[in-house]
């Protein structure tokens, strides 16, 4: 996300020159891999310019701003926060409700207010709104329901109807913080009350959280790190034995006596064979599988040393920029947003689809982007983040790459086309997801901070 993005790395000089490959989608992914040509003509139709200079959509489709960071107002008065990032929605009788994270580092204009009760650390500015919207997508109100906690990137939606905020970074206490950070939160989407007093899931380790997808049989929860230097992991989360995940499952068990420690946290290790695989940017063709095992994390809390850096070469496996991540065909996908010599990977890329299935134990590579040859061309995508899927088929990405941003959607057999172009900045666009109806299509922009429910005629793609 922002503290890290591939633009950023680019800026410097990282090099390019593969043209875009995306393979597969949701159904697709589900089948034998194939890679596909980016097709413009492809989706929705061409792109028309927004005369406001927003939002540039396919002919018949329409966008409503429901959030603003510095102009809308919360139920307290205060402005809705800054930098809009991952998202979650829930429908609540003839309404929905989003549960939107703010990834405040500390310079933002607009801090999430630290409200009593709702306030983790008062030090900290990040944490979640929650905007309810009426069945048109018509703005009703937006409340403050975490605060006081630090860049909370992307999460995951639970089974049980709530959401997982992460913490994108490993601040310790100090200075103007005055607790760690680099914690998971669980935030109600209906019960108020049931967000008071903020209680950090330490058993899901402190490190630079990007995304969670939550097994929904098992309660198992499989989590990414945005991170370098080394670069980071891929985690599971075992419950303890006789754990049943639900409504206050998850606080009550970080709340017992040895809750900071309660079940398995593990990082992954991939093998090809015997062979053990360092980085996933080795993966360059789509449908290569290399068979999962899980490592134990020695000390999840990372009281002197970072979680990626308590193993011995060879013992995990690490990725570049571990971003998105979704539960759905029985497993869990995540995405590695882009890949650089220059960052420690064996190759490059500018983005990774993968699928974690459970019961084989196994990994496979079910999308690949190649390095985008010129990323101010509205023709290429690049540097998928933020992933959801599509009830009218396929998924839909939110691009945050270099040059122009999109949101990227990738139809059944495997075609990328264009679902909105930002035409404001080259901002990165964030939290995409559908409302349960599959009318709306809530996204993002991040900077200077827009919240939108996007409508149109929709149909199978």
């Amino acid at each position: 996300m922002a503290p890290l993005s591939r633009r950023d790395l680019l800026r410097t000089g990282a090099a390019s020159g593969l043209g875009v490959i995306v393979a597969g989608s949701v159904d697709a992914i589900a089948a034998p891999a194939a890679a596909a040509q980016v097709a413009r003509a492809t989706g929705y139709g061409p792109l028309v310019d927004d005369p406001a200079g927003l939002l540039a959509l396919p002919k018949g489709f329409r966008y409503k701003v429901i959030a603003q960071s510095g102009v809308t107002k919360l139920e307290t008065g205060e402005f809705t926060p800054s930098d809009p990032d991952g998202m979650a929605c829930f429908r609540s009788g003839g309404d929905f409700v989003l549960i939107n994270n703010h990834e405040i580092g500390g310079s933002e204009p607009h801090r999430t207010p630290a409200l009593a009760g709702l306030t983790y650390d008062p030090g900290a500015g990040g944490g979640t709104t929650t905007i309810v919207v009426d069945r048109e997508g018509n703005r009703k109100s937006e409340y403050v329901s975490l605060a006081g906690t630090h860049n909370n990137c992307a999460g995951g939606e639970t089974p049980w109807g709530t959401w997982l905020t992460c913490e994108e970074t490993e601040q310790r206490a100090g200075g103007v913080y005055q607790k760690d950070h680099g914690y998971v939160f669980e935030v109600d989407a209906f019960d108020r009350d049931a967000n008071l007093e903020p209680v950090p899931l330490k058993f899901l380790g402190r490190y630079s959280h990007e995304a969670v997808a939550v097994d929904p049989k098992t309660s198992e929860i499989y989590l990414t790190e945005d991170a370098s230097g080394p670069n980071g992991l891929y985690f599971r989360w075992v419950p303890p034995k006789g754990f049943r995940g639900g409504k206050g499952a998850l606080r009550a068990l970080a709340l017992s006596a040895g809750g900071d420690t309660a079940g398995r946290l593990q990082a992954m290790s991939a093998f090809k064979g015997s062979r053990h695989i360092d980085d996933l940017s080795e993966a360059t063709t789509p449908g290569t599988r290399y068979k999962v095992r899980w490592v134990d994390v020695p000390d999840r809390d990372a009281r002197t040393v970072s979680v990626r850096k308590q193993f011995e070469p060879g013992q995990v496996t690490h990725s570049r920029k571990l971003e998105g991540a979704y539960w759905g065909d029985g497993g869990a996908y995540f995405v590695a947003s882009y890949a650089r010599i220059s960052d420690g990977s064996v190759n490059e890329h500018d983005g990774q689809v993968w699928f974690y299935d459970p019961r084989a134990e196994t990994i496979e590579l079910k999308t690949i982007y190649g390095v985008n040859p010129d990323p101010e061309a509205d023709t290429d995508y690049d540097g998928p983040d933020n992933i959801t899927v599509s009830p009218h088929g396929g998924l839909i990405l939110a691009e945050d790459g270099e040059g122009l941003s999109h949101l990227v959607g990738v139809t059944r057999d495997g075609k990328s086309y264009p679902l909105a172009r930002n035409d404001l900045n080259d901002s990165e666009f964030t939290g995409p997801v559908f409302s349960q109806d599959g009318r709306i299509l809530f996204a993002c922009i991040q900077s200077p901070g827009h919240v939108f429910a996007i409508t149109g005629p929709w149909g199978d793609r």
